[in-house]
């Protein structure tokens, strides 16, 4: 549809979906404010009942003790393997790619395929020179996509929204469409992009994609000159916005789910599940006696658009929990999210990438495991990371993951693995931390 390497070139419809049902409480609109949003449950206690002078004097305290943690970016972390994206729309799988971070490429059965919170610069930040820089190289380029039908945007913070990012993508591939959650669509039409549908949590619409008229069909297969059909979902989670110091919350949020072909995708987006409060480190929140309330939201998800055939889910930022926990889930929150979202497999994001909190770069898959067999579920093949190759024994360590469902199967291809070296974090990033946390309702880096 949208690149000079698709062989038929696709004009996109994009329709009100037949209404869905929806849980009781959406009619409500009750994380409306006048003027922005807001999380509307027990489970978001973004200050734990701390002032934010009682948050900023903590986490000083912590950095003069040396109890702050300053991840070691030293090479080798988190190896990077180039991803090999099919150069044409011929699939009968689902496959998944994760290109760091939160951003994954789907090319989904009958041939979609969707972008998920792209960015693919040097650094997270508003400004070129400062803010949190990746220890992990970009795995690819724009260019090397052959196909974006569609580019789905989780909010607006600076690891998920883009500005070269996104107006690379709408230059390579202009009949792309993107889809923000309500409140962003003026962003994009001041950058110059008009292919774009905002919408509210439970809101969904339809997709078609049509080969053009002009063009002829001889030789072509069915999937290359039958319309591609879809239907989006925007969905709830609990996060924050901003990318200044003026619009926190002024635009929402969300998480959202993509059935095309036959398959479901749930993407969360960025989002915590409890909010945990100041406790000694190395407390087990999950504990009996920490009985925090639950973002009540998956729950909803998993049974008004689930089950899903793959969930993307994030694991990482997390540290310290009694600043992240309302905005971050942690690998054990992941998990329940998993499992309330009704996802049948999942896949990890939101780590590897840049130094954006407290936690080893390497912890969160390990903490993952731990979840996993807490929750009686397989270390293995059920919630991933990196790309763990099913009945082999062994993981690869790449930041490329290409996932093929069909119908009760995992499997998952890789190539040997190409090691690159790294970079270390800038010196800068780390007293950027220091600034972001402080920073509370600034937030320069836009991620929390």
């Amino acid at each position: 549809m949208s690149s000079s390497a698709a062989a038929v070139l696709y004009t996109v419809t994009i329709s009100v979906s037949p209404a869905s049902a929806v849980p009781d409480d959406a009619s409500k609109k009750s994380h409306h404010l006048k003027d922005g949003f807001t999380n509307p449950w027990e489970s978001w206690d973004e200050f734990k009942g701390m002032k934010p002078w009682e948050i900023a004097k903590v986490l000083l305290q912590r950095r003069i003790s040396g109890q702050s943690n300053i991840p070691d970016t030293t090479p080798p972390t988190v190896p990077v393997q180039k991803p090999e994206f099919l150069p044409t729309r011929e699939t009968p799988n689902l496959r998944a790619t994760w290109l760091g971070h939160a951003c994954y490429y789907v090319e989904f059965p009958g041939g979609l395929r969707v972008l998920f919170d792209p960015v693919f610069e040097d650094r997270c930040s508003p400004f070129s020179w400062l803010g949190p820089k990746r220890y992990t190289e970009v795995p690819c380029q724009i260019s090397d996509i052959p196909i974006i039908d569609a580019v789905v945007i989780s909010h607006n913070h600076y690891d998920h929204l883009s500005y070269p990012t996104v107006k690379g993508i709408a230059k390579r591939h202009p009949n792309c469409h993107f889809f923000v959650p309500l409140g962003n669509k003026q962003w994009f039409h001041d950058s110059g992009i008009k292919n774009v549908t905002e919408l509210d949590w439970w809101d969904q619409r339809d997709i078609t994609l049509s080969p053009s008229q002009n063009q002829p069909t001889e030789g072509k297969s069915a999937s290359q000159t039958g319309d591609i059909t879809a239907r989006i979902s925007c969905l709830p989670c609990q996060h924050a916005s901003a990318r200044g110091i003026f619009d926190r919350q002024k635009t929402l949020w969300s998480s959202w789910g993509v059935e095309s072909g036959g398959r479901k995708v749930f993407f969360a987006g960025d989002t915590g599940y409890r909010s945990v409060p100041l406790l000694p480190d190395g407390t087990d929140d999950y504990g009996p006696e920490h009985n925090y309330p639950r973002c009540p939201a998956f729950k909803q998800v998993g049974e008004y658009r689930g089950p899903f055939d793959l969930g993307l889910i994030p694991i990482g930022a997390y540290a310290p929990r009694f600043i992240m926990s309302c905005v971050h889930a942690d690998p054990h929150d992941a998990v329940h999210i998993f499992q309330d979202t009704q996802c049948k497999r999942a896949l990890g994001m939101h780590w590897g990438t840049w130094v954006l909190t407290e936690e080893d770069v390497l912890e969160p898959p390990e903490k993952l495991r731990q979840a996993l067999k807490r929750n009686g579920l397989p270390e293995t093949g059920v919630f991933d990371v990196f790309g763990e190759l099913f009945g082999r024994g062994y993981l690869i360590l790449s930041p490329v993951i290409i996932i093929i469902i069909v119908i009760n199967t995992i499997d998952i291809e890789s190539n040997d693995l190409n090691l690159k070296r790294v970079c270390q974090a800038d010196k800068l990033a780390a007293i950027f931390l220091v600034i972001q946390i402080l920073s509370t309702y600034i937030r320069l880096e836009g991620d929390h």
